[in-house]
């Protein structure tokens, strides 16, 4: 009886692998590691804000509509529940990726108005939070972008043949992404003309 066990769960563990399940597994640790590192981008870029609103309040109090804007849509992003479970749910993703657009759009236009403002783009302390912000902004995309190949790596086990049989059988189904359509322009890190600031300033 127990040679037929062990027979039993060898002849099942070899289809299993063949099958797909360790690639789920390890897949879904994937995911799991590059959605963290996208949170942990995502909250950098939100500890920056408060900080980059007041600066530029002190030099641009008049752009409370453009300020209000950034806070916001700040507050928004931060009402969201951004657990690792949320990769799981294609609604919850799909508001989650809005918010964030939505304060990539802000921080763009804040961003403009400062333009009109040769005092505050020659300040160090505003200088020094755009240099961060950018920063940010990259490793954001750099994130981003593994957690979409990731996604579609996984994704593409969930729908093929035979991988798809245990897809079914154990529960796995294809997970949500970021839409390809706004990656280039999300892709962009709002940028500030530092050479036209120090011309200005002279």
């Amino acid at each position: 009886m127990r040679k037929l066990w062990l027979v039993t769960s060898i002849v099942v563990t070899l289809c299993l692998s063949g099958c797909g399940y360790n690639h789920f597994q390890s897949g879904d640790e994937q995911i799991k590691s590059s959605w963290s590192e996208v949170l942990n981008q995502y909250q950098r870029r939100a500890d920056l804000i408060p900080n980059l609103v007041n600066t530029v309040k002190g030099f641009a109090a008049q752009e409370k509509d453009v300020l209000l804007g950034v806070t916001n849509a700040r507050a928004k992003v931060g009402s969201l529940q951004a657990t690792p479970e949320l990769v799981n749910n294609p609604e919850a993703f799909a508001k989650f990726q809005a918010a964030q657009g939505e304060l990539s759009g802000a921080l763009s236009r804040l961003l403009v108005v400062t333009e009109n403002y040769p005092q505050l783009k020659s300040d160090a302390n505003f200088r020094d939070l755009q240099a961060q912000l950018e920063g940010t902004e990259n490793r954001i995309t750099v994130a981003r972008n593994r957690y979409i190949k990731a996604v579609q790596e996984y994704n593409v086990t969930v729908r093929s043949f035979p991988s798809n049989l245990t897809a079914m059988m154990f529960g796995y189904k294809a997970k949500p992404n970021f839409a390809v359509e706004n990656e280039k322009e999300l892709a962009k890190p709002p940028t500030v003309d530092f050479g036209a600031a120090q011309g200005s300033s002279k």
